[in-house]
């Protein structure tokens, strides 16, 4: 038997853009032809080589100016790769940044055709699909209004709506799924997950982790145009909040300034009360977490945070001393601050704490991203977060 082919191979891609020096047009005039000192490569893309295999979804994360939307682009072909090449198969469908395929001009309704036209449906295929992409979009009211007149919300519902009804084999979305209502995300998910039960392929661009964890089976991280990362997705956002934290520290340093000037965190450890650290956390265990502080100069009124996340980077439970009236001593010297939660009832899996430093003004002077890590054993009865003992009758 042969490998499947991939729906999507990229080969040594890289995408470079020149940023003009130059402030005005009559600058860029009199300096078109003259030294390279009025212009500088920036490389979006650098070597990147991935294959997508058809029915699998992948989310691009990484921090702003990494690569992400770049590489979705030339994807779906909005863009041409300086060096490589890209090879893609079956019908697609991409979102890659609000408005795109529409007039301003036209009506709702005239740029659903245009729309259509351009990912690859006749006027009579878009005819069969009109009433289930207005019904679906839920701006019924408005699709002969000119779309200059329409809200941001308005425009991603309808390009959604769209979208998903040209039967696409690859389905491209980038970060637009942001701007529409709670609700209307939530639609858009479970289409996302009808698509997935279909067989089909999804690249995903976004800056929610909650996403990228709860949708695809795959993540690539992406930082400075390179692929720092590719596999599952809660691992890929825990190197992701890595790098977030380094791009801090090195901007702190960029401007002169000492990353601890403002705080320290210097350990923190969990451990189920009467037992050791690195035991498993059993239902009704108490839950120690200490945290070790200290300020170069001294604070007085400072608030310890922990928050804890499984390990799909979701949030699933965090307090801080100022909810609960703890009275805190002048921060100097390293002092410990002792968190106990009673009675837990966490459901399996592993977990992580997040240690936090904030001011009385609740602004962050520290933090340490899944500084410990806990595990919870198998529940046979439930999944979940939360370790409930279900009792199920069947009342006929």
């Amino acid at each position: 038997m042969t490998a499947a082919v991939p729906i999507v191979r990229i080969d040594n891609v890289s995408k470079r853009f020149i940023i003009q020096k130059s402030k005005s047009l009559k600058e860029r005039v009199v300096n078109a032809g003259r030294s390279a000192k009025f212009k500088e490569d920036f490389w979006a893309l650098r070597d990147i080589n991935l294959e997508i295999d058809a029915g699998t979804s992948i989310g691009l994360i990484g921090p702003n100016g990494s690569g992400k939307s770049t590489m979705l682009k030339t994807i779906g072909g909005i863009i041409q790769p300086t060096t490589g090449s890209i090879t893609r198969r079956g019908r697609m469908a991409a979102l890659l940044e609000l408005g795109a395929g529409f007039h301003p001009d036209l009506t709702g309704r005239d740029n659903v055709y245009l729309n259509a036209s351009i990912l690859g449906l006749t006027q009579k295929q878009t005819d069969r699909f009109f009433d289930a992409i207005v019904d679906f979009s839920g701006i019924e009211q408005f699709i002969d209004t000119q779309v200059k007149f329409y809200s941001s919300g308005m425009y991603v519902r309808l390009a959604f709506a769209v979208a998903i009804h040209v039967d696409p084999d690859l389905l491209l979305v980038d970060e637009v799924l942001a701007v529409g209502d709670e609700a209307f995300q939530r639609k858009c998910l479970d289409k996302i997950r009808e698509f997935q039960a279909e067989g089909r392929t999804i690249v995903l661009v976004t800056h929610s982790l909650n996403q990228v964890t709860d949708i695809c089976s795959r993540a690539v991280l992406l930082n400075q145009g390179q692929i720092l990362f590719d596999g599952l997705p809660h691992i890929a956002v825990k190197d992701f909040r890595d790098v977030l934290e380094e791009r801090r520290v090195e901007e702190v340093v960029a401007h002169g300034e000492d990353p601890g000037a403002n705080g320290s965190i210097l350990s923190t450890t969990v451990h189920a009360r009467g037992r050791a650290e690195g035991q498993q956390i059993e239902a009704g265990d108490d839950l120690v977490v200490r945290v070790t502080y200290e300020h170069p100069t001294g604070i007085d009124d400072w608030i310890a945070t922990i928050q804890i996340d499984n390990f799909r980077g979701m949030p699933v439970y965090g307090t801080a001393t100022s909810r609960t009236d703890t009275h805190l001593a002048r921060l100097k010297e390293p002092r410990t601050i002792e968190f106990v939660l009673s009675d837990v009832q966490f459901g399996a899996g592993k977990y992580f704490i997040n240690s936090s430093l904030l001011d009385s003004e609740k602004r962050h002077l520290a933090d340490a991203p899944q500084a410990a890590s806990f595990d919870v054993p198998y529940f046979q009865l439930a999944d979940g977060v939360v370790r409930l003992t279900p009792t199920i009758s069947d009342l006929g």
